[in-house]
């Protein structure tokens, strides 16, 4: 039986790229023959403190924690088939543990959903920036086996440093994703957006057509934040809610409207469209800024809506707030369009496919 090491940042079921990179396929990798291991470096707890300012001392415990564990997982990399890198193997500049990884007898794969070549760095750890180094990225796509990338931005970077490059999407277990109730003619009719502390600026480039919402439509409408318990807009009555699994499906079921604003910057243009897809996957009429994999995405005016000047923003969300028809036709070609081409059912075979292939080639 082939054994699979999968290498990652955090526990199952906490980060969003982890979830819907990797974590969703488990069941059907088990299913179909496969061992694995799970080696992530952040517990439950050390997570509560590890992207919080302060706490310098537990912080150096987390880490030097971390580096035992990643120690350990390259001393028995000889017991595996194949490794599977998501993103990175820890959370410094250095490329230690991947260049261990690759002297070992398995096969490694490389996975990245983000343009993670850019700088970027959580708020509650910019005085460690200094230790991270993004040129690191092109260092580990070139001594894997076989890079999966998130989209053709992401590929056509990676091409760059390794031939042996394949795209999966991000993608939807769309037999969970369920919406828990249907919302035919909700008053008020609900505006929402999911992302995290660290993407909060992002939902920042949705104020300005979110206050002519609200002063066009008043009490017709509402707005809900997941993912910053701490965000508050006294005009726009929002207090955040915080994010967490158990609560997910039905807080987004929630939403009569999705909004997916991002910079037109390259960071964004390495963006995968998962919080689209996660509403989109739920039937929720989603509108994103045009950048990157979400111009692929989206279909205008037919499964969802791209939108880049406030005046669009205003014009599209008014037409749905005005016409619960059209949000229920929209919702589902949306919801279509996943099952078709973005979620578990429709990809499980291809990445079934890549892993058998990497197991009957030569080591690079």
């Amino acid at each position: 039986m082939p054994k699979i090491l999968f290498v990652a940042a955090h526990r199952p079921d906490r980060s969003p790229s982890q979830r819907f990179r990797f974590e969703q396929y488990l069941p059907y990798l088990k299913e179909k023959g496969f061992d694995y291991d799970f080696a992530f470096l952040i517990s439950e707890s050390g997570d509560k403190i590890f992207y919080q300012p302060g706490n310098y001392f537990i912080k150096s415990y987390i880490f030097l924690k971390s580096f035992m564990i990643r120690l350990l997982n390259s001393i028995k990399a000889n017991e595996y088939d194949i490794i599977f890198i998501q993103r990175e193997a820890f959370m410094t500049g250095s490329t230690l543990f991947e260049k261990l990884f690759s002297r070992s007898r398995a096969k490694i794969i490389y996975d990245f959903d983000d343009a993670i070549w850019h700088f970027d760095v959580s708020e509650g750890n910019k005085k460690f920036g200094w230790l991270k180094n993004p040129g690191k990225t092109a260092r580990i796509i070139s001594l894997a086996d076989l890079v999966f990338a998130g989209n053709q931005y992401l590929s056509d970077y990676a091409l760059h440093h390794n031939d042996h490059v394949v795209i999966i999407p991000t993608t939807i277990d769309t037999d969970e994703y369920v919406r828990h109730e249907m919302r035919d003619n909700p008053q008020p009719v609900c505006i929402g957006w999911s992302g995290s502390i660290t993407t909060i600026r992002h939902f920042e480039l949705a104020k300005p057509f979110l206050v002519k919402l609200k002063e066009k439509f008043g009490d017709r409408i509402e707005f809900k934040v997941i993912g910053d318990k701490s965000y508050k807009d006294n005009f726009l009555g929002i207090k955040g809610i915080d994010w967490n699994k158990k609560d997910e499906l039905k807080e987004l079921s929630s939403f009569d409207i999705g909004i997916m604003p991002v910079p037109d910057d390259e960071w964004s243009k390495g963006k995968c469209g998962l919080k689209g897809l996660q509403y989109m996957s739920l039937g929720i009429p989603t509108i994103m800024s045009p950048v990157g994999v979400n111009a692929e995405i989206i279909q205008h005016g037919v499964n969802g809506f791209l939108a880049s000047s406030v005046e669009e923003w205003c014009e599209i969300i008014s037409k749905l707030i005005l016409d619960a028809g059209l949000r229920k036709k929209i919702g589902e070609e949306a919801r279509k369009t996943v099952v078709e081409r973005y979620s578990v059912n429709s990809q499980k075979e291809n990445y079934l496919r890549y892993f058998n292939q990497l197991l009957g080639s030569d080591k690079k």
